[in-house]
């Protein structure tokens, strides 16, 4: 059986659907359309809800008809004529209910006897269905007699009008339009006691045999049933077995569940006798309520027979009360019927476990999931509780009410804002998730564990959501995926309990979850606060495969630096250590040491004191010669290239460690392990080359010529490490960490200055540092590593310049002019300190290349090509000027005058930078233009003019460190010798100086004193020493 539907019109079929299927489907359809249709016409509605009421009543028929075996042999006849009929009575409510105010009363007239006859011929076709139809169910054969001889019996009148009958009854066949009865409709559920039972007593609530639960829709489905509308349920009655006088209470008027006899002989309800006996129990006297008689005891006996044969009764109509609610729930006319049926289903439901099965077994289950998107929330909510109550039995009823539905609309409706919907979907999924192979499912939709811990944890106003939710989540803890699940969503203590207290596969499995799952900081923190004893037992006492799902955890937990204390304080080091350098793999199938290594490696990243952590039971420590020449042995010995890189990473951690370092020096000369770091930088394993050279780099300081003479043997170095990048926002860390590694080895090593010469990485470089300026942006996040390497290899050109091809190179490209640019134009303080080191270097060979130019003659001249920067004098005899500074012909790219490339302003404005390095650069560069080697008094004078001594002065008073204090003092000193009363006037009026002086004279080292002293003395702030005192 499946459900099929049409915006609100819903229709049983079967799979296999035929002839008769079709015509059935087709009529229902229609009969829910016209019952639909009549509610809304205005006039004579008491005649049109009659109408609908009628047809109503054939739909349980039409559905026997369908499912049943015993097909009669002219059904595709008589369901062909009720067709016939249904269309013309369809047509006929169309008419009334488009134009009902232009109806004339003939003409209405008109319309009702046509009516009256559709339903009489209707009524016919009816009795035409043999009993033999119904099989065993002989209510059922009674049933459709009962509503073929009303229907036959049908009398429409329009108010008090008398319309005749103008046509015949025909046999079979349609009515054409001229023909009309009037009843007066009824309960849902009740019994008509004024026809076929009027032997019952007045019994008020003849039907409440089962008391209704007293929920959110009672008083409106109360209000349905006085209002009377035809939005309800078909008549019950027509379909029920005859109701007997013996079967009700005298007390209650209401069907007896457990009928008990007292002494007169008259059956009562237990519980209402007794409480009738306790409240007579203080008279003189105990009456029977119906006879009067005296009673002598208040002993009850239960009336068996009587009990059995209501027991019988209620088993064989409720059968029929479900094909009555599967009838109004496949039509679905209004909400009110629709949650009167479900009313009634639970009711059913509760009464005896059985009815579930009879529910579940008649494709009712369809019916219900399909009213889960019903428009009414009450009707959605009903249906929860519906369907709960089909689960509650066993697994097997919830396998199968959760079969045919999507656990996802149960999902969705947990975050619904109305809360008797949210609370029915959570007692639902409640009671599905009871069932073990259920939980997987439930687990597995889409946001459902998400809006479960949601739930859990902030709706804390709604204590029963969150009571419910809680006990949804245990449930499903019964799946190991769902636990995972929980994890990932925020919700740990699942995992962490079956981690710590699960046995040893439980154990295992959470373990290799926590290396899965991707968690937040927070996260991680409080699970490695939790695990960690745990992960350490398993790593002492696990199977291999456990101590793999150890592993894996405790390396992601560990890349979180701020776990690295916690850690280390649950003993995870010294493991980490045995497994690296001791444990002796044999039986197992598993070496660990790469994930061990990944391990101490994040944990000496993460910045804990290693220097004295003991790491095994001999007193070696993090930082003793033991760990050093352990790892480098392994580096030496072709261990696997993952594991060379974290055995690379700890000793870069090392490092960190004056103590540390020395020992990697030694253990590296000693072992001549640098060709081993050398030959890694070329490795199809970009990382373990990127680490080689992070691991080369601080130990360049001890071993730089070593490393370049190892460099320079090996094949296809050092100029591989220099490649063009395909634009900035493709540099990759390899590339960075090369160009910085190039740029710290010793700058003044001719050989691998020559060696990147001769393999025209130059251009690169200065293409490199074109883009990154041009582009202006730093979309790589290695662009600026990058750039400050690049720099850095610019500036060891410039400490060998002895040799002309180097001369040459800084020539040719202008180095003087590039590095001035770099000054300004980067936001990197370090790329700022080596363009100044550079401009200093270069500086310093200016007084040695500005010569003064030597002109023979004029027939020479035209031979003779100058730089831009000289002067030409007359016509007849030109003079060509010499730099004052340097005495000579100067310019930016030949003699690279710092004057000439106009660098000295933005070396001034270096001065009043924050970092002391970029400070000092910018003034040892200043400095070229004051030693002995230039016209002092020509630089001063020409410094004086660009305001140079107000910024050395603040750098003096402003920075306390030593080098940089000696070198603003020995400025400050060359402007009092060399630049006359003006400077002197100037200095002496900084009131602040003298303090400044006065501590270096104190605190400095000789030079600095020394220097303090002669400016003192220059400022008359200490007595000179004369000749006199100098014998």
């Amino acid at each position: 059986m499946v459900i099929s539907s049409s915006s609100s019109e819903w229709t049983w079929k079967r799979e296999d659907s035929g002839p008769i299927g079709s015509l059935v489907q087709s009529l229902l359809v229609s009969i829910s359309e016209i019952t639909a249709s009549v509610a809304c016409i205005n006039i004579e509605q008491e005649i049109f809800l009659e109408l609908g009421s009628y047809l109503y009543r054939t739909s349980p028929v039409l559905m026997e008809l369908q499912t049943t075996e015993n097909t009669p042999e002219d059904a595709i006849g008589i369901l062909q004529s009720l067709s016939k009929n249904v269309d013309l009575a369809k047509n006929l409510v169309g008419k009334c209910q488009k134009g009902s105010h232009l109806i004339s009363e003939p003409e209405l007239g008109s319309i009702m006897q046509q009516l009256e006859e559709v339903i009489k011929l209707m009524g016919e076709e009816l009795r035409l269905i043999p009993p033999s139809t119904f099989g065993d169910q002989e209510y059922a054969a009674i049933t459709v007699r009962s509503v073929s001889k009303e229907m036959q019996n049908a009398c429409f009148r329009v108010c008090k009008t008398q319309i005749t009958r103008q046509k015949a009854v025909q046999p079979r066949g349609a009515l054409s339009l001229e023909e009309l009865p009037a009843l007066t409709e009824r309960d849902l559920y009740s019994i008509d006691f004024s026809t076929d039972n009027s032997q019952l007593p007045d019994i008020p609530h003849h039907m409440e045999d089962i008391p209704k639960t007293k929920s959110y829709r009672s008083q409106r489905n109360h209000e349905n049933m006085r209002n009377g509308s035809l939005k309800n349920m078909p008549p019950a009655n027509q379909y029920m077995e005859p109701l007997y006088e013996t079967f009700f209470c005298p007390l209650t008027k209401n069907i007896m569940e457990d009928p008990v006899t007292i002494e007169s002989g008259v059956t009562y309800e237990r519980k209402a006798i007794t409480e009738w006996l306790e409240i007579c129990s203080n008279s003189a006297q105990i009456c029977c309520p119906v006879t009067g008689q005296k009673l002598q005891s208040k002993g009850l006996s239960t009336n068996i027979a009587l009990k059995t044969t209501i027991e019988e009764w209620k088993e064989r109509n409720e059968a029929t009360r479900i094909k009555v609610a599967r009838a109004a729930l496949s039509l679905a006319s209004s909400d009110s019927m629709v949650l009167e049926a479900l009313d009634d289903l639970q009711t059913i439901c509760r009464r005896k476990p059985y009815n579930k099965v009879q529910i579940r077994s008649v494709g009712m289950l369809p019916l219900l999931v399909k009213l889960l998107e019903y428009k009414d929330r009450n009707v959605r909510c009903a249906t929860l509780e519906v369907l709960r109550e089909l689960a509650e039995d066993d697994d097997e009823a919830k396998e199968m009410v959760a079969k045919g539905m999507d656990i996802s609309t149960i999902i969705k409706m947990l975050s619904s804002h109305d809360q008797p919907i949210r609370h029915a979907s959570l007692l639902f999924l409640l009671e599905l998730s009871r069932s073990q192979s259920l939980c997987e499912k439930i687990g597995s939709v889409t946001g459902g564990i998400l809006m479960l811990v949601t739930i859990k944890y902030n709706w804390s106003s709604d204590v029963f959501a969150l009571e419910k939710a809680d006990e949804i989540l245990k449930n499903l803890e019964t799946s190991p995926n769902n636990i995972k699940r929980m994890a990932e969503n925020g919700y740990l203590e699942p995992l962490l309990h079956h981690l710590i207290e699960g046995c040893e596969e439980m154990k295992m499995e959470m373990g290799s979850y926590l290396g899965e799952i991707a968690l937040g900081h927070e996260s991680k923190t409080y699970v490695a606060e939790r695990a960690s004893p745990a992960f350490v037992k398993m790593l002492h006492t696990g199977n291999t495969v456990t101590k793999k799902a150890a592993f894996k955890a405790l390396e992601q937990f560990s890349s979180y630096h701020p776990n690295g204390k916690v850690l280390v304080e649950a003993g995870i080091v010294e493991i980490m250590v045995e497994e690296i350098f001791t444990r002796k793999i044999h039986d197992e199938a598993m070496n660990s040491r790469k994930e061990a290594a990944a391990i101490l490696g994040n944990l000496l990243e993460s910045g804990i004191e290693f220097e004295n952590l003991q790491v095994n039971t001999h007193g070696h420590t993090m930082g003793s010669d033991y760990i050093v020449y352990s790892i480098i042995h392994m580096l030496k010995n072709s261990t696997p290239e993952d594991l060379n890189t974290n055995l690379i990473r700890i000793l870069l951690c090392l490092a960190r460690s004056p103590k540390s370092i020395a020992a990697i020096v030694s253990v590296v000369k000693e072992t001549e392990a640098s060709y081993t770091l050398i030959e890694l930088i070329n490795s199809p394993h970009e990382e373990l080359g990127i680490a080689s050279m992070k691991l080369l780099i601080p130990l360049s300081p001890y071993l730089g010529h070593t490393l370049v003479e190892r460099l320079c043997k090996t094949r296809g170095l050092p100029e591989s490490l220099i490649q063009s990048p395909a634009g900035t926002f493709q540099i990759t860390e390899k590339q960075a960490v090369s160009a910085n590694f190039l740029a710290d080895l010793p700058h003044q090593n001719l050989t691998l200055n020559l060696a990147l010469l001769s393999n025209d990485t130059v251009p690169i470089i200065l293409q490199s540092i074109h883009q990154m300026q041009r582009s202006g942006a730093r979309a790589s996040r290695y662009a600026s590593a990058y750039l400050e390497g690049l720099v850095g290899i610019i500036v060891r050109f410039t400490t060998t310049l002895y040799e002309p091809q180097m001369l040459f190179l800084a020539r040719n490209y202008n180095f003087t002019s590039v590095l001035t640019e770099l000054l300004t134009k980067t936001s990197s303080d370090k790329v700022q300190r080596l363009s100044a080191i550079g401009l200093k270097n270069l500086s310093s060979e200016s007084a040695n290349l500005s010569k003064p130019p030597e002109i023979k003659g004029t027939k020479f001249k035209k031979f003779l090509s100058f730089p831009r920067s000289l002067y030409i004098g007359s016509p007849k005899m030109k003079k060509i000027q010499v730099c004052p500074v340097h005495r000579g012909a100067c310019s930016s790219q030949n003699t690279f005058c710092l004057v000439e490339a106009k660098a000295v302003e933005r070396l001034l404005a270096c001065l009043e930078h924050e970092n002391a390095e970029v400070v000092e650069a910018a003034l040892s560069a200043i400095c070229t233009l004051l030693d002995e080697k230039v016209d002092v008094d020509k630089s001063v004078s020409l410094l004086s003019g660009v305001d140079c001594i107000q910024h050395v002065l603040n750098v003096a008073k402003e920075h306390s460190e030593e080098g940089l204090r000696e070198k603003s003092l020995w400025v400050i000193e060359r402007f009092l010798m060399k630049g006359g009363d003006t400077s002197a006037s100037y200095i002496s009026q900084d009131r602040l100086l003298p303090a400044t002086l006065v501590s270096a004279f104190h605190h400095g080292d000789g030079t600095t004193k020394q220097m303090a002293e002669k400016i003192l003395r220059h400022l008359n702030k200490m007595p000179k020493v004369t000749t006199n005192f100098t014998r």
